[in-house]
């Protein structure tokens, strides 16, 4: 069964990816300098201040001794990071001694942004203009309601009379990985999606992040002036308001597709109108790996295969009933079973066992999140072998061989196969082998020759 692997890479991650003249172009907002610092290793902060005044390249070797001998691995990271970064920029001399310097442009940024402080990129509206604002309660509340609504058109995008209340630029970000359409049918989920459907909500947001800048240029907007949109949009204040007039056009259109996401919400007054940062919008610039932002669990799984869900989410209910059969359902409980053709289902569709494990551990309720295991090992012991059931047997086309006129003939053949990387088995008592199909004519075309 083929396995496909979502990789949803943070934001620096995604910066690192960017050619060094856009990288230098970036670096020249304070705001993109102060994220990347933010998000470096402790190390490779330490080595950013300790050369933020220094103009001259530094050796290796000098940057080596300002480590303990304990610290090299990290040293090695640090320093990796930061030229991936073009923080630091790598150079030789004539001694062939290799030097660091800072980037000019992030250097002087961040010397500026030390003397004179922070500077907003736009100011929050006056309260007297703006009507009453939601509390922050209410907007992540908001924020987790857009985000349910985005999963449950993706889950349902299948159904032609649902009517899509998402803008055609974030379905294109659906259709490159997550949906597959044919001809004249509906869409339906790829493997791919299925597979991020299990994704924590902060690795699914990357993912729809990075898919949504790489298709910046279809858009005819820049990928480097989306990141930095994005990661300045990082440094607003969760909960303020903050006018539409302040941003650039290609912003606008941005800033729609974000409240599709439940990243900002949009409000409009008499005369004005504002977006207003969620949490989601604001841990942007954080690494992917932070927990402050995962949900509490709700999942309790007993040894019987039973599964019992305390929510009353739909989405909750969609997601769960891609591995297991749902019974019933109340106003803030979900009860089912993981059955072994429920698991089947899933694995067809190419969800992993270790995928629902995993699932099922970080959705564990706190009563039984505690535990350990948080899920019982009968029941992820038996999702596992229930897996491997089906990759017992991997079927592949082939041909056999016998009646070799001699030794030498079989040999020859056998180193053959292995040149075209076709040789599946061979046993050279008996002069017998088996060649993949692909290679059966030129095989065969082979053997002619010999006689």
């Amino acid at each position: 069964m083929p396995q496909v692997k979502i990789i949803a890479k943070n934001f620096m991650d995604m910066v690192a990816s960017l050619p060094a003249m856009k990288l230098d172009q970036l670096y020249g907002n304070a705001f993109i300098c102060e994220a990347i610092l933010r998000s470096l290793p402790p190390l490779a902060k330490k080595f950013v201040l300790q050369m933020l005044y220094i103009d001259a390249p530094v050796t290796a070797k000098s940057m080596e001794e300002w480590v303990l001998p304990d610290g090299v691995s990290k040293y090695k990271v640090a320093v990796d990071r930061l030229i991936q970064l073009r923080v630091f920029i790598e150079t030789a001399d004539r001694k062939r001694e290799t030097t660091y310097k800072l980037n000019p442009t992030f250097q002087a940024n961040l010397q500026k942004l030390l003397i004179q402080g922070e500077v907003l990129a736009r100011e929050p509206m006056p309260s007297n203009i703006t009507v009453r604002l939601p509390n922050l309660e209410e907007l992540e509340a908001y924020a987790l309601d857009q985000w349910e609504c985005f999963l449950l058109q993706l889950i349902n995008s299948g159904q032609a009379d649902k009517p899509s209340n998402i803008s055609s630029s974030v379905m294109k970000v659906f259709q490159k990985g997550l949906l597959s359409q044919r001809d004249k049918e509906t869409p339906r989920l790829t493997e791919s999606g299925f597979q991020f459907l299990l994704m924590e909500t902060n690795a699914q947001l990357w993912y729809i992040i990075r898919e949504y800048i790489s298709n910046a240029e279809e858009r005819d907007v820049d990928p480097a002036d989306l990141i930095s949109f994005l990661l300045e949009l990082s440094f607003h204040v969760t909960g303020e308001a903050y006018d539409i007039d302040t941003l650039t056009e290609e912003q606008r259109y941005a800033i729609k597709d974000l409240a599709d996401l439940g990243l900002v919400k949009l409000q409009q007054g008499r005369k004005d109108s504002w977006f207003i940062p969620t949490k989601l919008a604001t841990n942007l610039s954080m690494s992917l790996a932070d927990s402050s932002s995962r949900k509490q669990g709700f999942v309790v799984v007993e040894t019987n295969f039973r599964m019992y869900a305390y929510s009353s989410s739909k989405l909750h209910c969609e997601i769960l009933r891609l591995f297991s059969r749902i019974e019933y359902q109340l106003p803030n409980l979900i009860v089912g079973a993981i059955t072994k053709e429920s698991l089947y289902n899933a694995f067809k569709n190419g969800i992993t066992a270790q995928q629902i494990v995993t699932f099922l551990q970080q959705n564990a309720h706190p009563r039984v999140a505690e535990r350990i295991p948080s899920v019982p090992e009968n029941v992820t012991d038996q999702i596992r072998l229930w897996e491997s059931d089906l990759n017992r047997v991997d079927i592949t086309p082939a041909h056999f061989y016998d009646e070799f006129p001699s030794r030498e003939v079989f040999e020859a053949a056998c180193d053959y196969a292995r040149e075209w990387n076709g040789l599946l088995w061979e046993d050279s008592k008996t002069l017998r082998l088996v060649v993949k199909a692909d290679i059966h004519t030129h095989m065969r075309e082979h053997l002619r020759r010999q006689k």
